[in-house]
C-alpha cells in the first residue's frame, strides 16, 4: 500500500494512493482516525477495519495538494555521515556509533511544495535520503526484530543551510529553517517495496545527478539504526527516521553548488517513489 496525507477540497486528509486516483480514509474514518499517525496507532491496536480490496477513488492526484506523509511525527531523528562517500567527502573519521541529530516536525513539507531558502543565507544544500516510518511501539528494541517495527518508506530531503550547520559542532541550526524538510510523497509499506539492499537512491538538481548510490551502502542499516535509537528514547507510531544521505553534497564540490530559487530538486528511491520540489525565497512571517 502506499498510504498518503493531502490537502483537498480545502480539507487536510489522508488516504491511499492507487493507479486511479486516491482513496480519501479521512472522509470514511476521520472522525475517529484523524489522521495517518493515528491510523498508524490504530493498527498497532488492531483497531482499523479491514481495508476494501476495491479501493474506490475520491480524487485524482492533480485534484489534491501533497502534505507530508505523517504530518506531526512525535520524532524525527535524522542520522549525518551513513554513507562512506559521504564520509570520505567531509574527511570525518569512521564512527562506532551512528551519527544522530534531531528536525522539527514544523520544519517538514510536502511533495510539490517549494523548499524555502532564507535571506539569512545562500548556503542551501540537497541531501537525498530514505526516510523510515515507524509503526509500533517500541523500547530497547533488539535488532532481530527490528524490521517488524517498520510500517514503510518515504522519500526525503533533508535540505541543509550549511553555514549555519557548520557553526558548531551540533548540526540543529542549518537542519531546521522552516520549509526545508521535504518528504513524501507517499509511505509505501514493506510488503510492497521489497529487499532494499539492492536499490539505487538517486538525487537529481535540474535534472543534473548528483547524489548516486544503493541502499545497501549504509554504514548503518536500518535494523541497527531502530536498535540503537531505541535504547534511549521510545518510539512510537509514526514517528521517523532518516538514514543519512550519500556523497556529492553541493558544499564539497569545487565550487560548491547550492540550491537557488527557481531550481528543482528531485529525490528517487526505487520502488519509493520520486519527491519533487523547487526553491523558492522564504516568505515573510506576518
Amino acid at each position: 500500500m502506499r498510504y498518503m496525507s493531502f490537502e483537498g477540497e480545502g480539507r487536510a486528509s489522508y488516504g491511499i494512493a492507487t493507479d486511479l486516483g486516491i482513496h480519501d480514509l479521512g472522509a470514511r474514518i476521520g472522525s475517529v482516525i484523524p489522521d495517518l499517525k493515528s491510523y498508524l496507532r490504530a493498527s498497532e491496536l488492531g483497531l482499523v477495519p479491514a481495508t476494501a480490496a476495491d479501493l474506490a477513488t475520491d480524487y485524482a492526484v492533480g485534484d489534491i495538494a501533497y502534505l507530508p506523509p505523517i504530518t506531526e511525527p512525535g520524532k524525527v531523528i535524522c542520522v549525518g555521515l551513513n554513507y562512506e562517500g559521504h564520509r570520505l567527502e567531509t574527511g570525518r573519521p569512521m564512527q562506532t556509533y551512528p551519527t544522530l541529530f534531531a528536525r522539527f516536525a514544523d520544519t517538514l513539507i510536502g511533495h510539490g511544495v517549494a523548499i524555502r531558502r532564507p535571506p539569512v543565507s545562500e548556503a542551501l544544500d540537497y541531501e537525498g535520503e530514505l526516510a523510515v516510518v515507524i509503526g509500533r511501539s517500541g523500547f530497547r528494541i533488539p535488532r532481530g526484530e527490528a524490521a517488524s517495527f517498520v510500517a514503510g518508506y518515504a522519500c526525503f530531503n533533508d535540505a541543509s543551510l550549511r553555514d549555519f550547520q557548520n557553526h558548531t559542532h551540533q548540526f540543529m541550526p542549518g537542519k531546521n529553517f522552516p520549509a526545508t524538510g521535504a518528504f513524501g510523497p507517499d509511505m509505501v509499506t514493506p510488503d510492497e517495496v521489497g529487499a532494499l539492499d539492492a536499490l539505487k537512491i538517486e538525487t537529481r538538481l535540474n535534472g543534473v545527478v548528483v547524489q548516486q548510490a544503493k541502499l545497501d551502502e549504509l554504514l548503518f542499516s536500518i535494523e541497527e539504526l531502530i536498535a540503537y535509537v531505541s535504547i534511549f528514547t521510545a518510539l512510537s507510531p509514526g514517528d521517523v527516521l532518516v538514514t543519512g544521505t550519500p556523497g556529492g553534497v553541493g558544499f564539497k564540490r569545487t565550487p560548491p553548488l547550492f540550491m537557488k530559487p527557481g531550481d528543482v530538486v528531485e529525490v528517487e528511491i526505487d520502488k519509493v517513489g520520486q519527491l519533487r520540489n523547487e526553491i523558492a525565497e522564504e516568505l515573510p512571517k506576518g
